[in-house]
């Protein structure tokens, strides 16, 4: 038996291609099922299997379109009120994958009400067991994404469901979550990319700590299109059209961004700040593109993508169709001065001792776009703190002058500061690692100290 893992890093996910060389089965499958087909094509496998752990609120599955494409059964929850024809499969379900595997669905509510686990056995292997947003590498899925009214009694469940894997399970069970290598389904980031269940024993806080601490801790904020995928999900949505977005040429670029509409430059935030179209809006697709961008985007607005390649614009097309934005507008390849008949806008990139020595003299506004649970943890004394997803509402109380946007990389710092630039704000983006800042002589605020 081999397990194949299909990551998808910017999103924080993994989906499984299982097989023993004859037969195969999937386990929670993104939307763009080529990638399935080509492992199965590459292991000569038949896939007989898909099974679904939940309704996934971070991205759009490619369960239903994978299983029409090949003629596997389809398994879902009985419990999920889908609207398309599925397996129906519920808690002690088995199935037999071939001659070789058998797949047991286990009951694991918390990250959702019917969240199951999927455990795998197969003679002289180790067993498998498939926790999608269950248990997780040192953590465990959030139980918070389906309504505060929710919390408690999901996190709970969660807290049980975890729990009593690790009780019951072989401790040489191999753990294969769907979560946790960056999601924000995730309650804690982790950098494992293997673990088993001894492992998470000695590990994993939700089972070294007690369920009254675990059921208090608070949450971050996650993407706001999140409350988006699961309708879709249910819907049973088809496979992506892929296809290369409508071109655009200078004319429609500018009237769409004098009409407020989305005009995204994929390219490197350094490149971004050195040149760019006046109006256009930096989420670079060498990081966290779509979480971000449909984090931030109203949805349904329309999305026009500006890439120096082909392969770029595809690359975007690709990540946004996972998260439920279907096609884009429209694109344009090449260079700013390709994409625009008027000037080129640009804005300085710095450091953290540049901050530093700009702070001491003449007055700047320090705008701090990370997370709060990252500015509760330690930040500048005196810096701003309007969390990226909540900056196009607050432009306005970001103070007069000149803006110097910071966040823990430089990543969301420059969407922050293509977000500032074309509100007709004067802005620096600090392109630098915010454990800098300290070193570089700013004075930062733990959480020891204000506690």
């Amino acid at each position: 038996m081999e397990i194949v893992p299909i990551d998808t890093p910017s999103l924080g996910d993994r989906s499984y291609v299982v097989h023993d060389g004859e037969v195969a089965f999937v386990v929670d499958p993104q939307r763009d099922i080529d990638r399935v087909l080509a492992v199965l094509r590459d292991r000569g496998a038949r896939l007989t299997d898909v099974f679904e752990t939940h309704v996934h609120n971070d991205y759009v599955t490619g369960g239903l379109a994978l299983a029409r494409a090949t003629g596997a059964t389809y398994h879902v929850n009985a419990a999920d009120p889908v609207s398309f024809e599925r397996s129906p499969v519920k808690a002690g379900d088995l199935v037999e994958a071939g001659e070789a595997m058998r797949v047991r669905a286990v009951a694991t509510p918390g990250h959702t009400f019917t969240h199951l686990a999927y455990l795998v056995e197969s003679a002289g292997e180790p067993p498998a067991v498939f926790t999608g947003g269950s248990l997780l590498y040192g953590s465990v899925g959030r139980p918070d994404l389906l309504g505060s009214e929710h919390t408690r009694e999901l996190a709970h469940a969660q807290y049980a469901s975890a729990n009593r894997l690790a009780a019951e399970l072989p401790e040489e069970t191999w753990v294969f979550p769907t979560h946790g290598f960056g999601s924000f389904c995730a309650s804690a980031p982790s950098a494992a990319s293997s673990s088993t269940i001894w492992r998470e024993r000695q590990l994993n806080p939700v089972l070294t700590r007690s369920e009254q601490s675990y059921v208090d801790e608070p949450f971050d904020a996650y993407p706001a299109y999140y409350d988006h995928l699961a309708q879709l999900n249910l819907a049973g949505p088809g496979a992506p059209d892929l296809s290369f977005p409508r071109r655009a040429g200078t004319t429609e670029l500018r009237r769409r961004i004098v009409a407020g509409e989305w005009v995204v430059d994929l390219r490197h935030r350094a490149a971004f700040a050195a040149g760019h179209v006046t109006g256009t809006l930096n989420f670079g697709i060498d990081g966290e593109f779509a979480t971000y961008l449909g984090w931030l985007l109203p949805w349904g607005t329309p999305v026009t993508l500006l890439g120096e390649t082909r392969e770029q614009v595809a690359r975007a097309q690709r990540e946004l169709a996972r998260i439920g934005i279907d096609r884009p507008a429209a694109a344009a390849t090449g260079r700013p001065g390709t994409w625009t008949a008027g000037p080129i806008s640009s804005f300085p990139t710095a450091r953290f001792a540049d901050l530093a020595r700009a702070w001491q003299d003449r007055p700047v506004a320090i705008v701090d776009v990370r997370r709060n649970q990252e500015w509760r943890a330690e930040h500048v004394a005196g810096a701003v703190h309007i969390p990226l997803h909540e900056l196009p509402g607050r432009l306005g109380e970001v103070p007069g002058g000149e803006a110097w946007v910071h966040c823990n990389s430089g990543y969301r710092s420059s969407i922050g500061a293509s977000l500032l630039a074309a509100a007709g704000r004067r802005v620096v983006t600090v392109d630098d690692l915010f454990e800098r800042a300290a070193p570089a002589g700013l004075d930062v605020v733990s959480r020891q100290v204000m506690a």
